[in-house]
């Protein structure tokens, strides 16, 4: 007599199109950077989710640095607004739209987040951003990091008002810490995005081509330095508050993150061109302390 196993068949993540899913993670992948392999700590259906967000981020972040004309960038970003808000009235046209809708329904994803990233791409579309004032600093930092942070702890398994404020904190403490790493390649995009009072207070010129050959940009990036290790040391207590398997990427976020602004300082700006980076061991470490600790 032949014995037959059955075989559990095991749905696709959120139950998605297979081929869907790929067309998504195509765009992760595509990307070149190793967000796709730090989100393979999640679930299935929590990592998928999460390249739906990464996938929306990354190609309305395309249209703001593309060379066009300012107006052709304005209205390819006003389109993915009327695009996700269509997501919200059940339209959904490519693969992306339908994991979106898909992701947006399982996790509560609010369309205020979604459109203040959009803002924030638009603020760059329109630029570029040269040494704005500390408000437009502050709103900037909320819009393309903390914004996509309230998406993203939904996505990771919690929604409290808790996670919130890990998102609010921890997008700035990411972004300043991407802007002090970037500020020689920003100045050659034309771009400074460096706070105006702060500039001022230590006379570096407001002007991107001249500002990194300042004297005084090292005071500058050693206030905004300390400005990001407030913004991390919230976000860790703030993290004690929430669920917390929840928050394990966010944890590996911050501990990276941290470890490079940590590398920065070191090194300090009187050479803002040699951008810091993290050899891979180290990295492997910081990321199994930040996952078992």
């Amino acid at each position: 007599m032949e014995l037959t196993r059955a075989r559990t068949v095991q749905a696709p993540p959120l139950g998605c199109d297979p081929a869907d899913l790929a067309q998504v993670e195509a765009v992760v992948s595509a990307s070149g950077t190793s967000f796709g392999k730090g989100m393979r700590i999640l679930p299935p259906d929590r990592r998928y989710g999460m390249y739906a967000v990464y996938a929306f981020c990354r190609l309305v972040d395309d249209v703001a640095d593309d060379e066009g004309a300012t107006e052709d960038k304005e209205a390819g970003l006003e389109a993915w607004r009327q695009r996700i808000a269509g997501l919200y009235e059940g339209r959904t046209h490519d693969a992306l739209d339908r994991v979106l809708a898909v992701v947006i329904a399982r996790f509560s994803l609010r369309q205020a987040d979604f459109e203040a990233v959009i803002d924030g791409m638009m603020m760059d579309a329109r630029g570029p951003v040269v040494a704005p004032d500390e408000a437009t600093f502050d709103l900037y930092c909320d819009r393309v990091a903390s914004a996509v942070g309230r998406l993203s702890v939904r996505v990771f398994g919690d929604a409290s008002e808790e996670a919130d404020q890990v998102a609010y904190h921890l997008g700035r403490a990411l972004q300043i810490t991407n802007i002090l790493r970037d500020v020689a390649e920003d100045s050659r995009l034309g771009r400074l995005y460096l706070p105006r009072e702060l500039l001022t207070r230590f006379n570096v010129p407001l002007d991107p081509a001249r500002a990194p050959r300042a004297q005084g940009l090292e005071g500058v990036c050693r206030v905004l330095a300390g400005r990001a290790r407030d913004h991390f040391r919230a976000a860790h207590r703030a993290m004690a508050r929430c669920n917390r398997q929840a928050m394990r990427p966010a944890r590996l976020m911050g501990a990276t993150y941290g470890a490079i602004l940590t590398a920065q300082e070191r090194q300090g700006w009187r050479h803002p061109e040699r951008r810091v980076s993290l050899s891979r061991p180290r990295k492997l470490l910081i990321a199994a302390r930040a996952l078992v600790g």
